[in-house]
């Protein structure tokens, strides 16, 4: 099979997975890279945010412990290809923690690029003194 077939066979089933592979075109939005950490106390999140401000982060704590990040950038991110270009506007996430946080002592940080917010945990039960 000659190299021209063969990119014509990956174009033709690129579409139905398209979806699944790349960030949201339409709406220009991309997902960013994020690490999320859990330590005995707390949940720490961190999200890449290149090319943002920091007065164009928004941070919010949805119903269902849903933390939503949406970051404007100072300018539009073009991605080309050899067939198409797209061109970006923001960054956008959700991120679900189970229960058990504490949203009143929740605090964020963003410094050279990467978002880091602090979930503390909320613990319920009592000490028990040992004999």
């Amino acid at each position: 099979m000659s190299k021209r077939n063969e990119k014509i066979k990956i174009k033709n089933i690129f579409p139905a997975l398209y979806p699944k592979l790349v960030d949201d075109i339409e709406g220009k939005i991309l997902s960013p890279l994020s690490c999320i950490t859990e330590l005995e106390s707390k949940w720490i999140l961190e999200f890449d945010l290149p090319l943002v401000n920091k007065d164009g982060i928004s941070v919010a704590l949805d119903t269902g412990n849903v933390i939503s990040i949406e970051a404007k950038l100072r300018e539009a991110y073009c991605d080309e290809n050899l067939e198409s270009k797209c061109e970006f506007h923001y960054f956008k996430k959700r991120v679900t923690l189970p229960g058990g946080i504490d949203d009143k002592k929740i605090t964020s940080n963003f410094l050279n690029g990467r978002l880091t917010i602090n979930v503390p945990k909320v613990f319920r039960g009592s000490k028990i003194k040992v004999e």
